[in-house]
């Protein structure tokens, strides 16, 4: 008897112990990819040195035309962009009207190379009177863009090869899958940024303002100016006159035939207080 509870006691101690072997293997396995994602060590951010600087150039230049030559000039700016490293972002122009003159607007971005060129043949234009030019330090933000690339980049390669490897089980891939899909939405997000960054410090922004000089005008022009606001302030009043008449018209309607009925009672009325007021006259009186 006691040999026999003594293996009993010695099968229970050994099937524990398995299960305890079997329960660690399976942790151990299943925190794996936890463990590796919570232990990354992404490389040392590349350091930028003093002589490697990122620069966002900006020209703003104003440039009076006469009216006549406006749209030649704003058209020849344009024409000339696609002869050199030059891309147009946007362009527009205003025709004159009665309350403006007429204006036109380039945004260009062109290479280093060809700004000399473009100033050169927008000089030729017409009189530049205003030049101005901005200058803003973009180093910090690509050293940070690109080492956020190199170790989203790196972090990517891993699960990729993680996720390669035979002894993955379904739990593993679910878990690398995600990540993975994570990763390389932010490595794509951080790659638009570098490509936009790239944009502005590797081409300078030029803005072109075209517009027509303003000058005073003479007795005759203000006699007109002030003929022309006149009629334009007589044509408002006769506007205004007329809607007036016209909201009121409706209430007339009604208030015309109320205040005639309103007098004929009063007199109505008046009469009858009158009749009840007068003594009556005295027969045979002389």
């Amino acid at each position: 008897m006691m040999a026999e509870n003594t293996m009993n006691r010695g099968f229970l101690v050994v099937t524990c112990a398995a299960f305890m072997v079997i329960g660690a293997g399976c942790y151990k396995r299943s925190s794996r990819v936890s463990e590796y994602m919570a232990g990354f060590t992404p490389p040392p951010a590349p350091v930028a040195e003093a002589s490697e600087r990122y620069i966002a150039e900006r020209h703003k230049l104003n440039v009076i035309t006469s009216e006549s030559d406006l749209q030649k000039s704003w058209e020849a700016t344009v024409a000339y962009c696609a002869t050199i490293q030059c891309e147009l972002v946007s362009s527009s122009i205003t025709t004159r009207t009665a309350e403006s003159l007429p204006t036109g607007m380039i945004s260009l971005r062109v290479a280093p190379a060809d700004l000399t060129k473009l100033l050169g043949s927008v000089e030729k234009l017409g009189r530049v009177v205003q030049h101005t030019t901005e200058r803003e330090d973009k180093t910090t933000q690509v050293v940070d863009t690109e080492a956020k690339i190199k170790n989203l980049t790196a972090f990517r390669d891993s699960l990729r090869t993680m996720l390669a490897k035979q002894s993955a089980t379904v739990r593993d891939v679910v878990e690398i899958q995600k990540q993975l899909t994570d990763t390389q939405s932010q490595l794509d997000s951080e790659t638009a940024q570098r490509k936009i960054l790239a944009n502005e410090t590797e081409k300078v922004a030029v803005e072109i303002s075209f517009r027509v000089e303003w000058h005073g005008t003479s007795a005759g022009g203000q006699i007109w100016n002030a003929l022309r606001e006149s009629g334009s302030i007589l044509a408002d009043s006769t506007a205004s006159l007329i809607t007036t008449v016209v909201a009121i018209i409706p209430w007339l309607i009604l208030v015309v035939p109320l205040t005639w009925l309103l007098r004929k009672a009063w007199k109505k009325w008046k009469r009858s207080r009158s009749g009840v007021s007068t003594p009556p006259s005295v027969a045979g009186v002389t």
